[in-house]
């Protein structure tokens, strides 16, 4: 079991639904991945690097809602700067699978 967190420190990640709205490759990323420009709602148009390209193609992804935390510092990838973390699980076969909601949902919408 990791370690454990109080609910004070859940309540310090600011997870955001938003929407795909541009999915480049990531040429210079060291492993394969795409560079992502979600929307936001309020917040904005945030970038992104995904390492997901072997589950999703770039029209799979294209207007897609994702989950996100929004409150990651951002870090540099490459020569890109990554603001966001577009959320997922690994399945079986060690692939990320996207989490989203089974409904659509605002952009910007914060997750409880």
């Amino acid at each position: 079991m990791e370690q454990e967190v109080s609910f004070e420190d859940f309540l310090k990640v600011d997870i955001r639904m938003g929407t795909i709205i541009a999915v480049n490759d990531f040429e210079k990323a060291r492993k394969p991945a795409y560079q992502l420009k979600i929307d936001f709602g309020n917040l904005g148009i945030k970038k992104s690097s995904a390492q997901i390209t072997n589950l999703y193609t770039k029209e799979d992804l294209l207007h897609k809602q994702v989950s996100a935390i929004v409150n990651f510092k951002p870090r540099q990838i490459a020569n890109f700067m990554s603001e966001v973390l577009v959320l997922g699980v690994y399945n079986k076969n060690g692939k990320v699978v996207l989490l989203q909601a089974n409904k659509a949902v605002k952009n910007g919408e914060q997750l409880r």
